[in-house]
């Protein structure tokens, strides 16, 4: 007996960040399927779907955002999920990966919580991931399995582009280890130049950094100051000051996630840039926005690598075959 199948394309969500999914699946031309899901009274997380998803090509997207154990783990039993349920291909897209930032042993007796992420994944029954903007590109390693790494540079940079591009412009890595994302800035923008903030950070204390110095020549230029992240904010907005004190015309801030813990917002209303760019990788409420913040939409970015996947395309095209 032969039978040919057709693919099902089928976009679940989890309750992290529901508008940036509903905005996904609307651009793929679909809807989220509906889903059951809550805690019971001891905090355990129930999930089940609504339809059958037996044979589905399976994207389950889900935002590591806090409380970020909770989120995960609801991430894990959706999968978990669908596997039971035999869909045929799960694909986890997680816009933001969630521990990316423990991805080494700095010191002895230190986990490495970023690998087992992509462990407990795998377990779970993850075929494939779909990431934005990794903390570090080797992290695509720790999954045994296709990985898309997707860039939010696109976005970014054509917003800088079309807004300040009449300006002198020159592109800064806030550390000397985003030396090559700030070199694709930097063509983006069209071969502006480049300089680094040179700074230490403290192993004893988590978020802390010390000796901000500014490497390469800023003064009279609008400085679009780079990072793959903005937690509390002290990191960038200390390097913002160094840029002003070494007479930067202006700074302005541009990252892919926007985790915004406090005292972040306080920091980066009061600092001295002229505008922070971030993408909805992560939810923003309403009362982490300020005046100067620029919040772009990652979905139209999302749904194409979903679509290419889907398709079997090229993931890789999307970004003249740097990803």
């Amino acid at each position: 007996m032969k039978k040919t199948t057709e693919k099902n394309l089928m976009v679940f969500s989890g309750r992290a960040h529901p508008a940036l999914s509903e905005e996904v699946a609307t651009l793929l031309g679909t809807e989220l399927v509906p889903t059951s899901a809550y805690k019971f009274a001891n905090s355990e997380i129930y999930v089940r779907f609504e339809e059958s998803v037996r044979g589905c090509d399976a994207f389950v997207i889900q935002s590591h955002t806090a409380p970020i154990n909770e989120w995960i783990m609801e991430h894990l039993i959706m999968v978990d999920a669908l596997k039971r349920a035999s869909a045929k291909r799960i694909t986890v897209v997680m816009p933001f990966y969630g521990y990316a930032r423990q991805d080494k042993k700095h010191r002895g007796r230190e986990p490495i919580s970023a690998r087992l992420m992509a462990d407990l994944f795998k377990t779970a029954g993850a075929d494939r991931l779909i990431t934005v903007d990794l903390h570090a590109d080797q992290i695509q390693g720790y999954f045994d399995g296709p990985v898309d790494h997707l860039m939010a540079l696109p976005i970014l940079t054509d917003y800088v582009k079309e807004k300040y591009g009449r300006e002198q412009l020159c592109v800064v890595s806030p550390d000397a280890g985003r030396i090559k994302v700030a070199e694709r800035w930097s063509a983006k923008l069209g071969g502006v130049p480049l300089a680094f903030i040179h700074k230490t950070r403290r192993t004893d204390r988590p978020n802390e950094t010390v000796a901000n110095r500014v490497v390469g020549e800023v003064a009279g230029k609008m400085c679009v100051l780079t990072d793959d992240m903005i937690d509390t904010g002290g990191t960038i907005v200390k390097a913002a000051e160094a840029l002003m004190e070494d007479g930067a015309a202006g700074v302005i801030i541009a990252a892919t996630h926007a985790i915004l813990s406090d005292p972040a917002v306080d920091r980066l209303k009061n600092c001295s840039a002229v505008e922070v760019i971030v993408t909805d990788t992560l939810p923003i409420t309403a009362d982490r926005q300020f005046d100067k913040l620029t919040i772009l939409s990652i979905a139209p970015l999302v749904a194409r690598a979903i679509r290419e996947v889907f398709e079997d395309g090229s993931v890789t095209s999307m970004f003249d075959g740097h990803a």
